[in-house]
């Protein structure tokens, strides 16, 4: 038709638009990433943390210190003391674990997990803070375990 102007062309504003959902797209995928990787280390570390401390709950204290303390902890604890140390707790079956604070950071390339909290007992609360520490398999690398004053 005569007098009606050409179509104008929107090529331009479709690789606009396209640049923009492509980095949006990009930036949500880094997040989602982020999240997993340092969700998925709290988990790991929460895990570690609950399992070491059902064992000492339990009074499987072998277990505990054979498979979840580190060597250069075992250099200054020994088995002998640290079953002594945690029969003086006089924890039972109902005693459970109550987690204040976990936090989990690298270092060095070292993966660094911090826990602490509370074995609540009938009666009696003990206080425990845990670091476990590695590279690949995180390990036991100092304990507190108390009676809270």
């Amino acid at each position: 038709m005569p007098g009606l102007p050409p179509a104008k062309s929107r090529k331009g504003l479709w690789i606009v638009v396209g640049i923009v959902a492509g980095v949006l797209l990009l930036v949500i995928v880094g997040v989602l990433l982020l999240v997993n990787l340092v969700g998925g280390s709290t988990r790991q570390a929460g895990d570690l943390a609950d399992n070491f401390t059902k064992l000492v709950i339990a009074g499987d204290t072998d277990k505990a210190y054979n498979d979840y303390m580190d060597p250069s902890l075992k250099e200054q604890l020994s088995r002998e003391e640290f079953a002594s140390g945690v029969k003086s707790l006089q924890l039972d079956p109902s005693c459970t674990a109550a987690y204040d604070d976990l936090k989990v950071s690298t270092q060095n390339d070292n993966n660094i997990a911090d826990v602490a909290g509370l074995i609540k007992c009938q009666g009696k609360d003990i206080e425990m803070a845990y670091r476990f520490a590695g590279k690949d398999e995180l390990k036991l690398v100092t304990i507190k375990l108390r009676p809270k004053a």
